[in-house]
């Protein structure tokens, strides 16, 4: 049986790694694509960094996995409500085409980052010896 959550035979801390990553590449994209100056268009970036390094130390110190992970959960889900803000300007969407599409990006990236994880933890709760 196998002892861990995965998804596309990535377990959590790998998965986070990745959407970490891309985070942080999207906010870079963003920004230098629409050659903002803004802080706001790098908002993915900055999330993206901290579950960067912190699933990258919960692979390294799996003593302290379980808190580490809950504060990328969180992350997830800051990204996730963040997103709703798409919702804000619902009768003229796009019409700040690269904003909107970053809110929309962060809509159903973080949903499904953050079902992920709540999958996880459901996993390891009911796999508990």
């Amino acid at each position: 049986m196998n002892k861990e959550y995965t998804f596309l035979g990535l377990n959590m801390e790998k998965i986070s790694i990745s959407y970490g990553i891309f985070l942080i590449i999207w906010g870079l994209w963003i920004t230098n694509m629409t050659g903002s100056d803004s802080l706001t268009s790098l908002i993915p970036s900055i999330l993206g960094l901290p579950i960067l390094i912190l699933s990258f130390l919960a692979i390294f110190i799996p003593s302290k996995k379980k808190l580490l992970m809950h504060i990328v959960v969180t992350l997830g889900l800051i990204i996730f409500l963040g997103g709703l803000d798409f919702f804000r300007n619902i009768a003229n969407p796009f019409e700040n085409l690269w904003a909107d599409a970053s809110k929309l990006m962060m809509l159903i990236t973080g949903s499904l980052f953050t079902y992920l994880c709540i999958q996880s933890f459901i996993f390891i709760r009911k796999n508990k010896q």
